[in-house]
Formats: C-alpha cells, structure tokens, sequence
C-alpha cells in the first residue's frame, strides 16, 4: 500500500498518510481505512508540505525508505506525517531550537514514532546533530538568514544529489520587500550554491507570502 494517499473530499483535494503508529493521533486528525490499513488525513493548513504537495510538488520529494533531515520541527505535525512517508525504514531527524516547543514534539510524536530521532538545538550548528547524512533537507524555520542556514546544512549533511526543501517566509526576511521578489533572490541563492531548483511553489491559500522551494543538490556534492 501507498505510504501517500491523494482523494477528493467535500470537493476538495486531500491528502491522506498511512499511519507509522495505527490508532494514535498527533493533532485531532481523522484516522481513516483505506485498503485494510490506517491512514491520518494531513491538514494542508496547519502544514505547508502538505499545501506544496496539494499544489503540485511531486510526492516523491519525500520517498519511502528516505533519511531526512527537518529542521524547524515545531510541535511535529508536518514531523509526524513524514515519519508516516518514509515509514519504518526511514529516519526523520527533528531539530528545534526552542525547549519549550520540543517537549511538545518529543512527547507527541518522537516517543511514539521509532523513526523519529529529536534534537533540541540551533540550525546554525549543524556538528550538534550530525548522526547521518541525509537523501532530503527540509528548512522551515523563521529567519532572515533561513536560505543560508539551509545552504550550510546541506553542505555538512545533504548526500550529493540529494533533496532540499526550503520553505520560504518572505516575511521574515525583508517585511517591506514584495514576496515574489523574495522568493526570486532565495531561489537565486540556491541556484549559485550549486543546486538545480525544480519548482518554486507559492502557498496561498494556505500560507500567505510562503512559498516551498524543491531543489537537487549537484550530484558531485
């Protein structure tokens, strides 16, 4: 069975992931049968993977089996869905940054989820969770410098060739500046630190002024 499931309900498109732990809930999600196994609906407003995904990032951005490196891992909902992607032969390292916020997400989803390994711990110091390299990078974290936190994360940990995913917040970076002319310059970054960027794909309605950015790393590192 698919580790990700895409249907239409009440009219609209919607995402479903096959549960690593059946009958446990992260955050008031349906839990769902489809084909004799368990699957969580996957709210595409409280996750922007999710909303990327509905508005067209390849599922296999994501794939089973996959090492992945979140950074930025809040409370753990999205961490929580991609445990379920990759599956139990996966990893899903989560580094946040604010102790408070990870208690949440240690004790909501990395006790329950044997695939999910937490850390609680700066962005900027990529020596203080380096127990893998990693196929996938995902960056969701509110900082100006968040383009060049990826980029240095990536370069002590991303496998060559492998997958980054970097959530945009314009916001952030330059609060007068027009989002798309942010999105652009981050984009332009990631092009001169030797990634091929696949898709730029802006957020709305989900997320306001956000876009997700999927790009390869050079094959040759």
């Amino acid at each position: 069975m698919s580790r990700l499931l895409k249907e239409e309900r009440l009219g609209r498109k919607a995402l479903l992931t096959r549960n690593l732990v059946p009958g446990k809930r992260v955050y008031n999600e349906d839990l769902l049968q489809r084909g004799g196994a368990e699957y969580r609906t996957w709210d595409p407003f409280r996750s922007k993977l999710a909303a990327a995904m509905i508005k067209g990032l390849p599922d296999s951005a994501v794939g089973e089996g996959a090492k992945v490196l979140y950074l930025g891992a809040s409370t753990g909902t999205t961490v929580s869905h991609v445990s379920d992607l990759v599956g139990p032969g996966g990893l899903v390292v989560g580094v946040e940054f604010s102790p408070r916020v990870a208690r949440e997400f240690i004790e909501k989803v990395a006790r329950e989820r044997g695939n999910v390994i937490p850390f609680v711990a700066d962005a900027r110091d990529p020596s203080k969770y380096s127990v893998a390299k990693f196929d996938v990078v995902y960056c969701d974290i509110a900082q100006p410098d968040q383009t060049e936190i990826a980029l240095a994360n990536c370069a002590a940990l991303l496998k060559p060739g492998g997958t980054l995913l970097l959530v945009v917040k314009a916001r952030s970076i330059d609060v007068l500046k027009d989002p798309e002319r942010v999105f652009i310059e981050e984009e332009k970054k990631l092009r001169a630190g030797g990634f091929d960027v696949k898709s730029v794909t802006e957020l709305s309605p989900f997320e306001k002024d956000h876009a997700l950015i999927h790009a390869v790393m050079d094959s040759e590192g």
